[in-house]
C-alpha cells in the first residue's frame, strides 16, 4: 500500500511540472517563437526546463492531443505543419462556429467582461506598436477564446480553443502580410457591439471578420523555419 501511494505520488507530482512544460511550449507556438517543423528534442527540452525525459515526454503527449506536435515513431516529435487543406478547413470551422458563439456571448455580456476584452485589446496595440507579433497574435487569439467563454457555451468553446490554438501554426506557415494579425478595429468593432448587447450585429461582425482572416493568408506553400529550439525558448 506504501509503495502504491508512493507511485501516485510521484505521478501526481509528474503531471503539473508535465503541463508547465506544455504549457510554456505552446505560448511558444503560439508567439511563433517555435515554428512548424521544428524538432522538439527529448533531451534538449529537459535541459532547457530543467525536467527528466519522463516528464518531457508527458508534455509532448498533451501537445499531440492538442494537435500541436506530431510524434513520429523513431524519429522523434515536431511542431506540426498543417497542410493547406487542413489550413482552409481551420479557419471554414472558425467561419461556422465563432459567428454563433458570437452572438451568444453579445446576450451574456457583463460589464465585467466587456472591460476584460478592452484590456485584450489595448495589450494587442501595445504589442503590434513595440514589433512583438508573435505575442499580440497570441493576445488576438485569447480574444476569441474570452468571447467563447463569455458565451457560457462549454463544449463549442473547447472546439473553438483547439480551432483557434491551430490557427498560430497556420498563421505560421501562410501569413503573407502583417494584417494577418486580427486588425484592431475588427477587434474594436465586436467589443462595442458585445457592449451593446447586439448579437446579430455581433455575429456578422465575426463571420466577416474571420473570413478577412482568412483572405490574408496565402495557402500555396510554407516557408522554411530554420531556426533552433535552444534560440526560440531562450526567453523561457
Amino acid at each position: 500500500m506504501n509503495e502504491v501511494r508512493t507511485i501516485a505520488g510521484k505521478n501526481g507530482r509528474r503531471a503539473p511540472r508535465a503541463r508547465e512544460v506544455a504549457d510554456s511550449l505552446t505560448r511558444a507556438i503560439h508567439e511563433h517563437r517555435l515554428g512548424p517543423g521544428m524538432k522538439l528534442s527529448e533531451d534538449e527540452v529537459g535541459e532547457i526546463f530543467g525536467v527528466s525525459r519522463t516528464i518531457v515526454r508527458a508534455a509532448l503527449q498533451q501537445l499531440s492531443h492538442d494537435q500541436l506536435v506530431m510524434i513520429e515513431p523513431h524519429r522523434g516529435a515536431f511542431v506540426a505543419q498543417p497542410s493547406v487543406r487542413e489550413a482552409r478547413e481551420v479557419f471554414e470551422a472558425r467561419a461556422l462556429l465563432e459567428p454563433r458563439t458570437a452572438r451568444s456571448a453579445a446576450e451574456r455580456a457583463t460589464p465585467a467582461d466587456i472591460a476584460i476584452l478592452r484590456r485584450h485589446i489595448a495589450e494587442e496595440h501595445a504589442a503590434l506598436a513595440e514589433g512583438r507579433d508573435g505575442q499580440a497574435l497570441r493576445l488576438s487569439g485569447q480574444f476569441h477564446l474570452d468571447i467563447a467563454r463569455i458565451a457560457d457555451q462549454a463544449t463549442i468553446a473547447e472546439f473553438i480553443g483547439q480551432l483557434v490554438s491551430r490557427s498560430s501554426l497556420v498563421i505560421a506557415l501562410y501569413w503573407r502580410r502583417r494584417n494577418a494579425l486580427c486588425e484592431s478595429h475588427a477587434h474594436d468593432a465586436l467589443v462595442k457591439a458585445l457592449a451593446e448587447g447586439d448579437g446579430p450585429l455581433a455575429e456578422d461582425l465575426m463571420k466577416g471578420h474571420l473570413l478577412d482572416l482568412l483572405s490574408s493568408l496565402d495557402l500555396r506553400e510554407a516557408p522554411a523555419q530554420p531556426r533552433s529550439l535552444k534560440e526560440a525558448l531562450g526567453g523561457e
